[in-house]
């Protein structure tokens, strides 16, 4: 028998990697329908008559890292006699702006030089993923992880770039379309030692085009 209390539209898709916060749904829901009424539509018509609960649930999937510690992805580690770079490239991550709660997307490099300790690759886009999940900034995104990193395993070098297109910028204020930003965060060898430095970044992109 399907639970008259489940508001969820069929076509709704459930996250498998985290699953949703638990916050106020009905409190959201209220806020939501001021906004409506604010800019001067009616969330009583039939288009909108679900739409608080829409974003609400929107929400709790999207801060859902809010109650999560990332770093307990790196606390279960393995011991390798490896010392070369462990890179995991590419990996797709979305978060909001916390200025003004619009999404911003893009792609986490995330690298690691091993001093005895390696951890699962999963565990490293696990990590990206808790970090993303909720009011972030792309700057702390970036030295989260590199610190989390670096702090957990305790590597010779930790780095982690990230590429990301903002849609408050591209679709309000300056309306830049196709910009992307870029930042990074180096710890240990590839902060200090240049070659190590060129090593890394070279590593993260190549093949996509970019120059380091």
């Amino acid at each position: 028998m399907p639970n008259p209390r489940d508001t969820r539209d069929a076509s709704d898709a459930i996250p498998a990697d985290m699953p949703p916060a638990d916050v106020d749904l009905a409190r959201i829901e209220r806020a939501v329908r001021e906004i409506l009424l604010a800019v001067g539509e009616n969330p009583d018509r039939e288009g909108l008559l679900k739409t608080p609960n829409r974003v609400a649930r929107a929400y709790a999937e999207l801060m859902a890292g809010l109650q999560d510690d990332p770093r307990r992805h790196l606390k279960t580690v393995f011991r390798e006699r490896y010392d070369e770079i462990v890179l995991l490239r590419d990996i797709e991550f979305h978060s909001l702006c916390e200025h003004h709660l619009l999404p911003f997307t893009g792609r986490a490099h995330v690298a690691y030089l091993p001093d005895g300790k390696v951890v699962g690759l999963s565990k490293l886009a696990r990590l990206v993923e808790g970090y993303a999940r909720r009011p972030q900034v792309q700057e702390r995104l970036t030295t989260q992880i590199a610190d989390a990193l670096n702090e957990e395993l305790n590597p010779i070098g930790a780095a982690c770039v990230i590429e990301a297109v903002h849609t408050c910028m591209t679709i309000r204020g300056a309306k830049k379309h196709g910009s992307t930003m870029v930042t990074s965060a180096l710890r240990g060898i590839f902060k200090e030692n240049p070659s190590s430095r060129s090593e890394v970044l070279a590593l993260m992109h190549y093949g996509n085009g970019l120059k380091v």
